[in-house]
């Protein structure tokens, strides 16, 4: 049982650590001026994923944006957009065993050769936020992962995902 719970913990974790997150910023900007946002629609427009996940992103990005204590306005300080990318990756596994005494002789090194493909979606998700002033990128985040479009539980996986990426804003001032 010990095994067992030990397993589920490595899986939870190895499952959190899929997330890679990079983000950039203006380091001129001072990010402590903006207060509001608002969604960016033709940006958001032409992120090529369903319509159907992107509302589960903007939710995701409102519920952050709100702990953050960033307001939604029809006159915001930032302009936040999104944009994606996808790609199919393929994984090779070759698993080479090797047993003596396998087959009829003792002495011979060797057994079964096995080479699995698999494959894996990974994704990319852009979150950029504009000074809705200048119309200038001041702040970037991109959160590379997967997320199986047949996952049952897709609203809490995005929200941790986009919670990754804006774990970082505002960036930490620098004197």
């Amino acid at each position: 049982m010990k095994n067992f719970s030990l397993l589920i913990l490595i899986t939870l974790l190895a499952g959190c650590s899929s997330i890679s997150v990079f983000t950039d910023h203006d380091s001129g900007v001072d990010f402590s001026k903006y207060n509001s946002y608002a969604y960016f629609k033709p940006g958001i427009d032409k992120a090529e994923i369903s319509d159907l996940d992107k509302r589960r992103i903007l939710k995701a990005i409102d519920n952050q944006m709100s702990n953050k204590s960033m307001m939604k306005s029809d006159a915001p300080d930032l302009l936040v957009s999104i944009n994606t990318s996808a790609k199919e990756k393929i994984y090779v596994n070759n698993n080479n065993f090797g047993f003596w005494g396998w087959g009829w002789n003792p002495w011979m090194w060797g057994g079964p050769n096995q080479s699995m493909v698999s494959t894996r979606t990974e994704g990319v998700l852009y979150i950029d936020l504009i000074d809705a002033k200048t119309k200038q990128l001041v702040w970037q985040g991109k959160g590379k992962g997967g997320i199986s479009e047949y996952a049952k539980d897709r609203d809490e996986k995005i929200g941790v995902f986009v919670a990754e990426i804006l774990k970082n804003y505002p960036p930490e001032r620098t004197l």
